[in-house]
C-alpha cells in the first residue's frame, strides 16, 4: 500500500484499488431505487470487446424481454455503440437515457434482460462485468495494470446509506462479482489490506 495526497492506493499485482473502495460503504437498495442506473446517465454500459460476442449469441435469448424501443435501437445501432470519450458501452434509446437491454414492468421497477435469462439458465453470458463490478470503475492504466476506482452517483445514495447502516463496505458487497473478475486469490489480499487499513486509520 502506497499513501499519497490522494489517499491510500493498495497495489495487487497488476491492479491498483482507491482507498474508498475497502472503507466506504454501499448496498444496493432496489425497492428505493428500482434499478435507475440502468436508465439514468450520459452512456451506456462500459462494455470490453471479449464481451461483444457472447453478447451477440445471447441476444435471440434475451431481447423478447427487452422494450420495443430498446429492440429498435439494436436493430438502428447494432450491439455496442461508442460514447463521446471513445469507448464501447451498450447502446442507449434514442432520445432517452435507458440502456437498450434493460427491462421495465409496469410498476417501474428496471432489471436486466440479459442477466434475466441468465439466471434461469437459458444463456451463458450473464452481463457486463462493469455493470456488476458497478460502483467500482475499472481504468485501464497500460502496461497491463488496472486501477478500481469508487464512482460515486447521486442516485446512489440510498445504497450508501444502506451500507453505513448495515455496516457493509463496497468490496464486501461485491464480494462475488470481484472474484469473478480478478479471481479468489486476489479477494483474500484484498480483503487483508482492507483490515490492515482500517486498523491503522
Amino acid at each position: 500500500m502506497s499513501s499519497k495526497d490522494f489517499g491510500t492506493i493498495i497495489e495487487i499485482g497488476d491492479i491498483l484499488v482507491s482507498e474508498d473502495v475497502v472503507t466506504e460503504f454501499f448496498a444496493c437498495d432496489y425497492p428505493v431505487c428500482k434499478g435507475c442506473c440502468c436508465i439514468i446517465g450520459d452512456s451506456g454500459a462500459p462494455l470490453k470487446e471479449e464481451e461483444l460476442e457472447p453478447l451477440e449469441a445471447a441476444y435471440d435469448v434475451f431481447s423478447p424481454l427487452m422494450s420495443e424501443a430498446g429492440r429498435v435501437a439494436v436493430d438502428a445501432k447494432g450491439f455496442f455503440e461508442t460514447d463521446r470519450e471513445g469507448d464501447i458501452v451498450t447502446p442507449v434509446v434514442p432520445g432517452r437515457e435507458e440502456c437498450a437491454y434493460c427491462r421495465i414492468d409496469k410498476d417501474g421497477n428496471c432489471t436486466c434482460a440479459i442477466e434475466t435469462q441468465y439466471l434461469k439458465g437459458l444463456c451463458s453470458f450473464r452481463k457486463p462485468v462493469s455493470c456488476s463490478l458497478y460502483p467500482i470503475r475499472v481504468v485501464d492504466l497500460g502496461g497491463g495494470r488496472l486501477g478500481l476506482n469508487l464512482h460515486r452517483w447521486h442516485i446512489c445514495r440510498d445504497a450508501y446509506e444502506k451500507g453505513r447502516r448495515e455496516g457493509i463496505h463496497v468490496y464486501e458487497f461485491l464480494r462475488g462479482p470481484l472474484t469473478d473478475a480478478f479471481g479468489a486469490d486476489f479477494y483474500s489480499a484484498l480483503a487483508e489490506a482492507a483490515k490492515i487499513l482500517r486498523a491503522s486509520s
